[in-house]
């Protein structure tokens, strides 16, 4: 792919067409709270020889990440890596705290994008741009797309790592067999299976509602399969009233419509998808469908007993929208996962942090883990482990839809900045709540365009 200056217009859509160069990856999720070896709780303060670093705790990622920081702890003894885990949501939290008060991690994982560009302009991470200069072949061996939400107006201020993760709508063959029905094709498809799994005592789709960004992946490919990448385009762009797009109105009624008709879970607003409880009522057979991000096949694969090794779990692109203009082969979510460095560590602790991104960071040994566990590693010729993974059909789908996508959009809570994300994501969860109406919803969201 050509490289991106990540301009306000061109962070957002990456045009794919590279080998498995579009990615998509985790919006987040995690696992149980925990602590990693060491409190981690300061960069700029004491340490001398160790850095920080704070990541997520669902497992499996989590075993992969803290291996990792195991693998170039052994190799260098005199510079270490002291980890701190967090679940998703409280992260977000934390480290927000922690940057804003100059007590960051050495090196602060994220998702790049909105978030990272507000790091940028308070002067709180470090320009990258000379390291990876000076390191062609640390860059050369990652998708060239996994650099774009890691660039800030020609700079780059963080590392991508880890995998590639669309969005994906997943289903229980079984429970489709139970009702003699095929998987939707369409969005009218979707409408008229909801109806025939609920006569059946089934919730059609489950849905960590109360974390809100599940929420939000539905609305994400409504509005890209009614009117087109461009919709939120606009909306990134910080035009005028872009949320008034008849494509958005329309996105958020046929929303409304789903939830209205008992499409969902019932008490969805409760479930969190940090306890991974949604995913249990797709593989326990209480729901039938499930649109998620494809980090939870690993977690489905490690608690759902048979339900994948059995071959009962389908997945697939989300289907068109009867209609539409968005193309179907379009996917949503994030390019990588990255990690920067905060501007308050000590010259030692970022030199340490260097030393893990030139060579502990997506090792080989670390790629195949991942390749263990059911991801694919944003590392060039990484589908050539594939064939000898138990999990070959599914590494080829998620490589299949990475690469042939003709866009990818940023997930919407990642490419805003913080404060307009955090509006979002609560008018998505009162607009699943039925406690405001579409055109509420437009009104709201245009009031915050650009801030």
């Amino acid at each position: 792919m050509d490289s991106r200056t990540t301009s306000r217009r061109n962070f957002l859509i990456l045009s794919m067409g590279l080998p498995l160069g579009a990615a998509l990856a985790a919006c987040g999720t995690s696992g149980p709270t925990g602590a990693g070896a060491g409190g981690g709780a300061s960069s700029g303060g004491g340490g001398g020889s160790k850095a920080t670093y704070w990541y997520l705790s669902v497992q499996p990622q989590e075993g992969v990440r803290t291996r990792a920081v195991e693998q170039f702890n052994k190799a260098n003894p005199n510079g270490q890596i002291t980890g701190t885990v967090f679940q998703n949501d409280a992260y977000k939290t934390k480290i927000k705290t922690a940057i804003g008060a100059g007590q960051a991690p050495t090196i602060i994982w994220g998702w790049g994008g909105g978030t990272l560009r507000t790091y940028v302009q308070a002067g709180q991470v470090e320009d990258l741009t000379s390291f990876f200069d000076q390191n062609a072949a640390v860059k050369d061996r990652l998708f060239p797309s996994s650099f774009g939400a890691a660039t800030i107006d020609g700079k780059i201020y963080a590392m991508p790592c880890e995998t590639v993760q669309p969005i994906v709508l997943f289903y229980n063959k079984k429970l489709f067999d139970k009702i003699g029905a095929k998987p939707p094709e369409s969005w009218g498809d979707i409408m008229d299976l909801v109806p025939k799994f609920n006569a059946a005592g089934i919730a059609p789709f489950s849905l960590g509602g109360q974390s809100r960004w599940t929420n939000m992946m539905w609305l994400e490919f409504l509005f890209d399969r009614i009117g087109g990448p461009e919709v939120f385009q606009a909306v990134f762009d910080a035009k005028k009233d872009a949320w008034s797009h008849p494509a958005a109105l329309e996105a958020l009624t046929k929303m409304q419509e789903l939830i209205k008709a008992d499409g969902f879970i019932k008490g969805f607003s409760s479930i969190t998808a940090d306890s991974n409880a949604d995913q249990a009522l797709l593989y326990t057979g209480k729901a039938a469908m499930m649109l998620h991000g494809s980090w939870t096949y690993g977690s489905m694969s490690t608690d759902g007993g048979d339900f994948v090794s059995g071959g009962n779990l389908g997945y697939m692109n989300f289907p068109p929208v009867e209609g539409g203009k968005g193309d179907p082969s379009n996917t949503v979510g994030n390019p990588g996962q990255y990690l920067s460095i905060s501007s308050k560590a000590t010259a030692e602790q970022k030199e340490i942090a260097k030393k893990f991104f030139a060579t502990g960071v997506l090792s080989d040994q670390e790629a195949k883990e991942w390749v263990g566990i059911g991801s694919v590693p944003i590392v060039k010729g990484a589908d050539s482990s594939f064939a000898s993974s138990k999990d070959a059909d599914w590494l080829k789908f998620v490589y299949g839809v990475a690469s042939q996508a003709k866009t990818f959009a940023q997930s919407w809570d990642q490419a805003l900045s913080p404060t307009a994300a955090e509006v979002l994501l609560d008018n998505i969860a009162k607009l699943f709540q039925l406690s405001i109406t579409p055109q509420q919803f437009v009104s709201n969201m245009n009031a915050v365009i650009g801030s």
